[in-house]
């Protein structure tokens, strides 16, 4: 298999360990992070030198400002034939409107939606892609590498936002499956005639239609702190199961679990939920997300 060679900027949880599965792979990564303990280079400018033309940069910071910044200095530095990646959680509006700002330069755009959390080095990440076909294909070795085994986890999902909206989607479902395990916990946990409440999320891992990386993740969980009492019931949103109820109103496509599991987020930042303390917790097992210790 023949090297490719790729730019990486932002090289925390994620893009670390991204950069550690391509390098596996065979390929030649050039990571930049503003920590310069995490980076192989000095800045954007070093980086970009760095690499052969046509030239491949991908982008893991922060959506909003943070990816703009780091959008409009490559425009700057990058040439005509160049390509540029974004794989943070974007909102897919804003691919649009940076794969106009470089197209106008004659930069391709492909926006990649990103799913495998802290386990993604080990299991390998699920990709979800938008952009051109030209631009897309000429990064084929890199989903390949980042990818996991087998036949599943990647998609080219359609052209530019496609990507985004498909991960914004896929985490639309992820809080809706979510808040129904964190449901079933409270309620089991409040009757006295259930024991173990622990044991009971085990057995559903085999033999049931809930069984789920998910469900194995609760039951790590449990298994470290059986009733959750370490855990505040505090829940933050990362933005995209709001982008996602939005979407839905926009094209009056009706989705109530999804809504009900964002509302319920909000809820849990009144009072210390029962049922946060399991998304808390789950979060933290997937995708390594911090939480709130409860108050002795």
């Amino acid at each position: 298999m023949a090297s490719t060679q790729l730019g990486l900027i932002g090289l925390g949880k994620m893009g670390g360990n991204m950069r550690s599965r391509i390098r596996n792979a065979g390929h030649t990564v050039i990571g930049y992070d503003r920590n310069p303990e995490l980076s192989d280079v000095a800045g954007l400018p070093e980086l970009v030198a760095r690499l052969d033309a046509p030239r491949t940069v991908w982008v893991m910071v922060p959506a909003g400002p943070a990816t703009q910044s780091v959008i409009d200095e490559l425009g700057d530095l990058l040439e005509a034939g160049d390509t540029v990646v974004d794989g943070g959680n974007s909102r897919w509006t804003d691919d649009e409107k940076h794969a106009a700002e470089l197209g106008a330069k004659g930069i391709g755009f492909v926006d990649a939606g990103v799913s495998g959390g802290v386990w993604g080095l080990e299991n390998g990440y699920a990709l979800m892609v938008g952009g051109d076909k030209e631009h897309v294909e000429r990064l084929k070795p890199i989903f390949d590498a980042l990818k996991p085994e087998g036949p599943y986890g990647y998609v080219h999902a359609g052209k530019v936002g496609a990507g985004h909206f498909s991960k914004m989607v896929h985490n639309g479902i992820e809080y809706a499956m979510m808040q129904a395990y964190a449901e079933g916990w409270e309620l089991l946990e409040k009757v006295d005639s259930v024991t173990d409440v622990r044991e009971v999320f085990r057995s559903w891992q085999e033999g049931t239609v809930i069984r789920s990386w998910l469900l194995d993740l609760a039951v790590n969980a449990l298994d470290e702190d059986e009733h959750l009492d370490k855990l505040r019931g505090y829940a933050e949103d990362s933005g995209e199961g709001r982008w996602t109820v939005e979407a839905a109103i926009d094209n009056a496509v009706p989705l109530p679990a999804i809504t009900a599991s964002l509302f319920a987020r909000f809820a849990s930042r009144q009072d210390d939920s029962p049922q946060m303390k399991m998304i808390a917790a789950l979060r933290n097992q997937f995708g390594g997300h911090a939480v709130e210790s409860a108050k002795e």
